[in-house]
């Protein structure tokens, strides 16, 4: 086999405050490129992933997604399109508020132990809020939300997957989908064989044995989903990555989701213990007046945003409904 040409994929609309961050975070795991797909941003976000195109830092694929279509859905189609043209061999969906956190520093050893694998899906952490209410742009995620679940938990813990190019035909925000091998091989991030019966599932985000998947610790993903209680509220103004407005009542204060996210059990400082090499990757990158100026206008549509939208009715309404 030759060497594995890994790239990392996200689908992002209005994630302007964050993306350097998690540009910075990613960049140094050993990618042989970094994806962004953004669609119908109003943050500018889209202006500042050209800018970092320009500079070689990212590739930024802006598409325009047909009515009824769901963006993360539309966007990995132009996706492996580009990976197969870029000779890409793996690739790794995951969201501007999922952090691939490797223990031993990059890429190279879980490439090494799964080379036979089509698929390697790894679990989600969930952490929390960290009792922040109000964001303030600038501010590093992985500082600022360290309290987290104990562990991924069988049974109910999610995963996205780093998957072979070459053995699928298409692919969703959670997994592969149409195999064109007879038979995937799915192995865990430490290279222990699952079941592949997920992968015959449109829309499956679980492997098994359960237990045995959720216990990956060579690789997770900490998902930062709520980050602070007006960030998770602006998701209804967004919408989901499956083309939802309001996404059906998902980002209610006191919503399962919320409840299933907002993991603060545990200090988690794996990540934090990074950012003074994060803090100075991203002001290398500042340094260039007009990435900085783009970032800064991202943080000012932020705030705008946040108090045009976030009106004490709006809030209320969005914390005081409840679903089971």
């Amino acid at each position: 086999m030759s060497a594995p040409r890994p790239a990392l994929v996200a689908c992002m609309r209005n994630e302007g405050i964050f993306v350097l961050e998690w540009l910075a975070h990613h960049a140094a795991l050993g990618f042989a490129e970094i994806i962004v797909v953004s669609n119908d941003c109003t943050d500018g976000s889209d202006a500042l992933l050209d800018r970092l195109a320009a500079r070689g830092l990212v590739h930024h694929i802006r598409q325009e997604v047909p009515p009824g279509v769901a963006p993360q859905d539309a966007g990995m189609d132009l996706v492996l399109a580009h990976a197969r043209a870029r000779e890409l061999t793996h690739l790794l969906h995951i969201d501007s508020d999922e952090f691939l956190y490797l223990p031993e520093g990059d890429l190279a050893a879980l490439l090494a132990r799964t080379r036979a694998a089509d698929v390697v899906p790894i679990p989600w952490r969930m952490f929390g809020d960290s009792g922040v209410t109000r964001w303030t742009p600038g501010d590093l995620v992985t500082l600022r939300n360290t309290r987290a679940e104990p562990a991924p938990e069988p049974g109910r813990t999610k995963f996205k997957c780093l998957f072979r190019v070459a053995s699928f035909a298409r692919a969703t925000d959670h997994n592969p989908l149409e195999p064109l091998v007879d038979a995937p091989l799915v192995l865990t991030p430490e290279g222990v064989e699952l079941s592949n019966r997920s992968l015959h599932q449109a829309k499956s985000a679980r492997f098994r044995p359960h237990e045995l998947a959720a216990g990956a610790r060579a690789a997770q993903l900490y998902h930062y989903a709520v980050r602070a209680e007006d960030c998770f509220l602006l998701k209804n103004d967004r919408g989901d990555g499956q083309g939802k407005a309001e996404a059906g009542g998902k980002y209610l204060l006191g919503s399962r989701w919320h409840g299933e996210a907002n993991r603060n059990e545990v200090e988690a400082p794996a990540l934090a213990a990074r950012a003074p090499a994060l803090r100075a990757q991203i002001a290398a990158w500042r340094a260039d007046p007009e990435t900085a100026r783009l970032e800064a206008a991202c943080g000012q549509w932020f705030e705008a945003r946040r108090d045009s939208y976030l009106t004490p009715e709006r809030r209320a309404a969005l914390s005081a409904r409840r679903r089971g």
